[in-house]
């Protein structure tokens, strides 16, 4: 049975058959991905008291706070299955989804405003000077501690973990180098590498004053989007980037998987840390639950009772949430779409703008097809590009933006419940086009039109019992059904229960 999933208009979703619903839909699982996040051993990091003072002050007060995370790794390749880099949204039923600046400084703590994060790739011979002046140690290259300008996270906790109480402040400086390297390279800056962090983000933190300008946020939810965009390829396997925000975006959000919320602190991933974060369910049931989204699951604005919570200085940069921008990180050029998800901001949702179709195969700029210089440009004018709804206001109404939306997405992923009704929608148009032909009277037909009158009424009849369904009128409708054995069994020529119909089309399909 073939089965057309969409988009009905391919225009946004371009990429539909790299991506890993055209697999699902194929029947192809891939199973869970490998979640590259290593958290589990921050705790293990002794800071003093002058190393936290300039944590602080390069701009990971907050966020350090956090720690270990346990990860969701079924709903979150559930997530990823929705995700979509033409748009850097997820396509859920109710519309486009994402997670936005403001959403980054508020589970976080990051700022989202400042310097771009922006550099260079480096050789195995300049990392290894920036280690021996930033860290005053060097990496084996013998043991493997350094390959192809990353460290080892082990190696730096290793060296670095606690700091001597004797220690002079350069050496406090160079173990709390050591520490935000290990900091970013196992949260938001990990890579599918999985144990390895890459030197050319140690020079950021030479100057703590100046780290603390960076926009950290920003770049981020530039790795995130990057890491989302490639896992969400069914040739994928493994996810990295920043996870916890993803996670813990999608429990503010979505009733799916949710467990208790822990004592409120800021920055806001704290109210998910603790017991009862991993979850049994498996990813085929987080799909259907994700295919049967409503309205009394989702919630849009999740964050406006915190507002007591929020420091001044976070608070006061959540305008941003609603720039239309580019986000960069070193090589990583990424667009922040709010103008597709304004309801996450209490506003009308409008049928968004055509986004640009990236050039992916060029290999020689960033495959957004454009420089770096212009996306900083564009991350500079970030505060002029503040989107809102036409007219402004908070009336949602989302009538001509839905019915667009159903043309341009995709937004059912569970085959099997799919397909099951497509076929009861057929038997209903067969039962309809019985009750047609049971209208017709045969006493004015020929004998032979009438003989295939007959015929066909028998075909009809036959094919609505076939393998034990049976129609249970209601209201005079058709649409509910209910299966044989609820009532008597049909019995087969070969004396057993036949199959359903629906069961055997599936079978068959698969």
């Amino acid at each position: 049975m073939d089965i057309d999933v969409g988009p009905v208009d391919p225009s946004i979703l371009y990429e539909q058959d790299l991506h890993v619903s055209s697999a699902v839909w194929e029947g192809q699982e891939r199973g869970l991905l490998r979640c590259q996040e290593h958290t589990s051993l921050l705790h293990q990091w002794k800071l003093t008291d002058e190393q936290i003072k300039l944590v602080d002050k390069a701009g990971f007060g907050f966020f350090r706070k956090i720690g270990p995370m346990s990860l969701n790794n079924s709903l979150i390749s559930a997530l990823v299955e929705r995700w979509r880099r033409e748009t850097n949204t997820f396509h859920l039923p109710l519309g486009e989804m994402t997670i936005t600046l403001d959403e980054v400084a508020l589970v976080l703590g990051l700022d989202i405003d400042g310097d771009p994060i922006v550099g260079s790739k480096v050789g195995d011979e300049v990392a290894m000077d920036m280690c021996g002046r930033l860290l005053g140690k060097l990496p084996s290259a013998a043991n493997k501690e350094v390959n192809c300008s990353r460290v080892k996270l082990n190696w730096l906790k290793r060296t670095f973990s606690e700091c001597p109480e004797d220690a002079s402040f350069d050496d406090v400086k160079r173990h709390t180098r050591a520490y935000l390297l290990y900091l970013i390279g196992s949260t938001i800056f990990a890579t599918t590498d999985g144990d390895k962090v890459s030197v050319k983000y140690l020079p950021l933190f030479e100057d703590f004053e100046q780290a603390g300008r960076y926009a950290w946020g920003a770049a981020a939810l530039a790795c995130l989007y990057r890491a989302l965009g490639n896992a969400s390829l069914k040739s994928q396997s493994n996810i990295c980037g920043c996870l916890t925000l993803l996670q813990c975006w999608s429990y503010f959000h979505l009733d799916i998987g949710r467990p208790e919320k822990s004592e409120e602190c800021f920055p806001l991933a704290l109210l998910w840390k603790g017991k009862g974060s991993r979850s049994k369910t498996d990813l085929s049931e987080y799909r259907r639950e994700l295919d049967d989204l409503d309205p009394s699951k989702i919630t849009w604005c999740p964050y406006e009772s915190f507002e007591n919570m929020i420091p001044p200085q976070i608070k006061a940069k959540l305008i941003l949430g609603r720039s239309k921008t580019t986000l960069v990180c070193f090589e990583k050029i990424e667009l922040h779409f709010p103008d597709r998800c304004l309801r996450q901001f209490g506003k009308r949702q409008p049928i968004p703008q055509r986004v640009k179709r990236r050039d992916r195969k060029n290999r020689r700029l960033d495959d957004l097809d454009t420089s770096m210089s212009l996306a900083c440009e564009e991350w500079a004018e970030r505060g002029d590009h503040i989107v809102d709804s036409p007219g402004g206001g908070n009336v949602v109404d989302d009538g001509a933006y839905m019915e667009w939306y159903a043309r341009i997405s995709i937004t059912k992923l569970y085959r099997e419940a799919f397909l099951e009704s497509q076929v009861m929608n057929m038997i209903a148009c067969m039962r309809e086009y019985e009750e047609a032909a049971s209208g017709i009277s045969l006493e004015r037909l020929s004998p032979v039109e009438r003989e295939v009158m007959e015929s066909v009424k028998d075909t009809f009849a036959n094919s609505l019992t076939f393998g034990g369904w049976q129609e249970v009128a209601v209201n005079s409708g058709y649409g509910k059904r209910r299966r044989r054995n609820e009532l008597t069994p049909t019995t087969t020529n070969n004396g057993g229960v036949g199959n359903d119909l629906s069961s055997l089309l599936l079978q068959k399909e698969t």
